[in-house]
C-alpha cells in the first residue's frame, strides 16, 4: 500500500469514488427563497432525529438559510439532473424554473423529489472551508418508489439492482418467496 501526499486534486479524486445522493437544501427568510445542490448530507441521530449538511463558507445561500433558522432537504430522483444543475449554478432565480410547495416550515419542497426532510436549525460548527450544519427533523415527506439521483466520480449516476449472490447459493425458495 502506497500513501500519497494529500493535495486538493488527489483528495477530490479519492473521495469521488464514494457515491453520494444528491439533495437540494432550501429555505425561506421572509420573501427571500434560497436553495443549493448539496451532496454533503447525512443522517446523524435517531434520538433526537438529527441530520447534517455542509455548506461552503463562501456560499451565498447559507446566510439566508441561517437567518431563516429552518430548512428543508429535498432528496432528488434520478430524473432530476436538471434540477440539480439549476441549484448548483449561481445567479439566476432558481425557483422560477422549478415547481415547489411550502413545507410546514415554509421552506420550498421541490416538485418531483423522492422525499423531503423539514428541519429547524440546531447547531453550526466551523470545519475548514465549510460549516457543519445540524438540523433537528420536524417533519418528513412520504417516500417515493422512484430511484435516487446519485453522484459518483464527477458524474451523475443511478442505482441498479445488485446481483443477488445468495440466490445462486440457495436452490430452495426463501421465506419471502413463499407468499
Amino acid at each position: 500500500m502506497t500513501a500519497v501526499a494529500v493535495d486538493q486534486a488527489g483528495f477530490r479524486s479519492v473521495l469521488g469514488h464514494f457515491c453520494t445522493g444528491v439533495t437540494v437544501v432550501t429555505g425561506r427568510d421572509g420573501d427571500t427563497l434560497a436553495g443549493f445542490a448539496c451532496q454533503s448530507f447525512a443522517a446523524l441521530s435517531l434520538d433526537p432525529p438529527l441530520v447534517l449538511f455542509c455548506p461552503a463558507r463562501t456560499s451565498r445561500t447559507w446566510p439566508v438559510l441561517a437567518a431563516a433558522g429552518r430548512f428543508a432537504v429535498n432528496v432528488l430522483a434520478e430524473d432530476q439532473q436538471e434540477v440539480s444543475a439549476v441549484f448548483g449554478a449561481r445567479g439566476e432565480d432558481k425557483f422560477a424554473r422549478v415547481g415547489w410547495t411550502p413545507a410546514p416550515s415554509g421552506a420550498p419542497l421541490l416538485d418531483g423529489a423522492l422525499t423531503w426532510i423539514d428541519c429547524a436549525l440546531e447547531a453550526v460548527h466551523e470545519a475548514g472551508d465549510h460549516y457543519v450544519v445540524i438540523g433537528r427533523v420536524t417533519a418528513l415527506g412520504a417516500p417515493s418508489d422512484a430511484r435516487p439521483l446519485l453522484f459518483h466520480r464527477g458524474r451523475y449516476a443511478v442505482t441498479e439492482p445488485a446481483r443477488d449472490a445468495l440466490a445462486a447459493l440457495m436452490p430452495w425458495p426463501r421465506p419471502d418467496d413463499w407468499l
